[in-house]
């Protein structure tokens, strides 16, 4: 069975990226337009793992993550910010709110692939 992979970021090109890589890798993929989309989608659902942006309407990267690490349905799921943003504060916040890893964009999939399956190998 697949792995399912929840991609969360306001920008349609940056979700489309990111699932022909995952679905091209053997992973299934959610796609939420935002942190409140992607809370909608959570409930009843089963994610393996989180790629969020940061920077986002409604509710960004941070009250995402935090709200995720609230909730003790999906309290451990590993979540990896990939944001454009690349300041050292930044990356502690996010780390604070309880995000597992990070990644810069414009990413590589190659890299985003490594990042996957280190956090949820086969």
């Amino acid at each position: 069975m697949s792995k399912t992979i929840m991609v969360v970021d306001d920008s349609p090109s940056v979700r489309q990226m990111m699932s022909f890589t995952l679905e091209n890798a053997g992973y299934a993929v959610v796609e939420a337009e935002d942190g409140e989309d992607a809370l909608k989608k959570l409930v009843g659902s089963t994610v393996n793992m989180i790629v969020t942006d940061l920077n986002m309407p409604n509710i960004n990267g941070f009250e995402l993550i935090r709200s995720i690490r609230s909730k003790s349905d999906h309290k451990y799921i590993p979540i990896v910010v990939l944001t454009t943003e690349y300041h050292e504060s930044k990356k502690k916040k996010s780390k604070e709110a309880g995000a597992t890893g990070w990644i810069t964009k414009p990413f590589k999939p190659d890299q985003l692939l490594d990042v996957i399956k280190r956090v949820i190998p086969n």
